[in-house]
């Protein structure tokens, strides 16, 4: 990964982070024990005029692989 890219990236994680310590703090605490295959994670949207949507997803080995693999693309 392009070394320049990456730091924008960190950036704004770092930005990101800031604004939103919570959300940082909840991912923490459900991936502390680790997710497994099976694991189901659900997000749901509300806009500011109350339209809500929902969805969820199942996860897979291959989407373990894959946050492994972004975890040591950010370190």
């Amino acid at each position: 990964m392009n070394p320049m890219a990456l730091m924008k990236i960190m950036n704004a994680k770092n930005k990101f982070n800031a604004s939103h310590p919570k959300f940082g703090a909840f991912l923490n605490a459900a991936f502390a024990g680790g997710i497994q295959e099976g694991t189901i994670i659900e997000m749901k949207v509300t806009k500011p005029d109350g339209t809500e949507m929902t969805t969820n997803l199942k996860i897979k080995q291959s989407d373990l692989e894959l946050l492994q693999e972004l975890r040591e693309a950010v370190k």
